[in-house]
């Protein structure tokens, strides 16, 4: 059996950028901080290239405009470059004008400094749930062909637990691709990187990619943030949550994450979709083939494909 094609995504923002550190370092603050992004993604650039892996990087435009050096290093060395918005401001249900200024700015400063379209986006905290999916018209109308940003999961700040689990057509014509997840007793476990990486044991994570690569024959979209591979970064207050889910196991992410390279086949979104998935177009149940081409078109339409029965299997 051929080896599924993962995706690993990086999102590039600073260890104060945290949602959970808003309140005790607001964006007036940040400016006052020592950046560390831009060397500890350097430090990840060196392991992706030992392993002659590609990734898609979700970089935020705060970071950009102050680091442009490292968003051409990305592209340099051959990754997607793709948008997280810009000052990491989580989606609300009546921002529709802030939001789409943020997501403009930052889409425009990417594409000035690598000379390509941004295809990609991540919202700040996986902030596209059910009071936000306006978001996705909104991305579709900016020329955006896919987001990553629907975790199909119960949490406290984030998710749509019963979204689909795989990379899919919304109705807007945009490709959702959501971070991975296993199902376990029912319902959806995530698998998919950052805390749950650090977190979990390491042999939870194989596990899951595993299971779903072999049983469901379909890719696991994987996370991880810069921050996460930098133990030294300075301490933040923070409640007691807060500093299990942010600072544990800091010191273990990169020999995980490299062994995790070693384990199993890892590429960029773009390259996942390229891959020959099937997909819904959500709330139609009717699937299409020729990702490449939905993913290559410039307005994002969906393509005039072959119906096929049910997402979930490889073409």
């Amino acid at each position: 059996m051929a080896l599924i094609t993962n995706a690993l995504t990086i999102d590039v923002e600073e260890y104060f950028h945290a949602t959970a550190f808003s309140s005790a370092v607001p964006p007036e603050m940040w400016a006052k901080l020592p950046m560390r992004a831009g060397e500890a993604t350097r430090r990840l650039l060196d392991l992706l290239a030992s392993r002659e892996v590609r990734a898609t990087f979700f970089v935020l435009g705060w970071v950009a405009e102050r680091d442009p050096g490292l968003v051409r290093a990305i592209r340099k060395a051959g990754h997607e470059v793709a948008s997280h918005g810009y000052g990491h401001r989580p989606i609300r249900g009546d921002g529709r004008k802030e939001f789409i200024e943020d997501t403009d700015r930052s889409k425009k400063l990417i594409e000035d400094l690598t000379g390509e379209p941004v295809k990609g986006y991540r919202a700040t905290t996986f902030s596209i749930v059910r009071e936000t999916l306006w978001a996705l018209d909104v991305l579709a109308e900016m020329g955006f062909a896919y987001d990553s940003s629907i975790f199909p999961i119960r949490h406290d700040r984030y998710g749509i637990p019963d979204a689909p689990r795989f990379p899919h057509r919304h109705s807007s014509g945009l490709i959702e691709v959501p971070p991975g997840t296993a199902r376990v007793l029912g319902q959806n476990v995530p698998i998919s990187g950052g805390g749950y990486f650090r977190l979990f044991p390491p042999s939870f994570t194989r596990w899951g990619i595993r299971r779903v690569n072999e049983r469901e024959k379909m890719p696991v979209v994987f996370y991880v943030h810069p921050w996460e591979v930098d133990p030294g970064q300075p301490r933040l207050p923070a409640g007691r949550l807060t500093r299990i889910r942010h600072y544990r196991n800091l010191d273990r992410t990169e020999e995980r994450l490299s062994d995790l390279l070693e384990t199993f086949r890892f590429g960029t979104i773009g390259e996942m979709l390229e891959g020959g998935l099937e997909f819904r177009v959500q709330g139609l149940g009717l699937g299409y083939k020729n990702n490449k081409a939905a993913y290559d078109a410039s307005d994002v339409s969906v393509p005039n494909a072959e119906p096929v029965g049910a997402a979930g299997g490889r073409a």
